[in-house]
């Protein structure tokens, strides 16, 4: 290979070798970026409150209701919230405090009902060392939020 060839042949490769060097550099920026995107949410705190809705029930008019499960993990709380219709309970698991709005506090643990009347901002605060499992329904306006988060 003479020196002219040669050097039109490094002149070819060194762009392509940039270019992939430039990928390369590209792609393990984008993983470690990814990387720490996964770490990151790893250590994110796990929510103080978990809520499924089991069932939704048409009972006529503009009203339904809810039927759902809410799991508070412990020293969690559901924060101060209110609802647009009336919240019935019961406590399945654990032990918690319900605030109501203008009421003194109530002692929950397992086999515990409780009513919260419509438009009542309110917080449970799991007190215990387990979570606590509450069902609850709600009676509500169709279309309506069924919480609305409260100062």
């Amino acid at each position: 290979m003479t020196s002219s060839s040669r050097n039109s042949t490094l002149s070819t490769i060194r762009p392509l070798l940039s270019s992939a060097g430039i990928g390369v550099l590209l792609l393990a920026g984008i993983g470690g970026f990814t990387g720490a995107l996964q770490i990151a949410h790893a250590q994110s705190p796990a929510p103080a409150i978990k809520r499924t809705i089991l069932q939704k029930t048409d009972v006529g008019g503009n009203q339904e209701t809810i039927l759902g499960m809410a799991e508070i993990a412990p020293g969690g709380s559901t924060g101060k919230h209110s609802h647009p219709g009336i919240e019935t309970g019961y406590v399945l698991e654990g032990t918690a405090t319900l605030e109501i709005e203008g009421m003194p506090p109530i002692a929950m643990n397992a086999g515990t009902s409780y009513l919260i009347p419509a438009g009542k901002v309110h917080d449970a605060k799991n007190t215990g060392s387990v979570p606590v499992k509450v069902l609850a329904t709600y009676v509500v306006e169709k279309g309506k939020p069924l919480a609305t988060a409260a100062p």
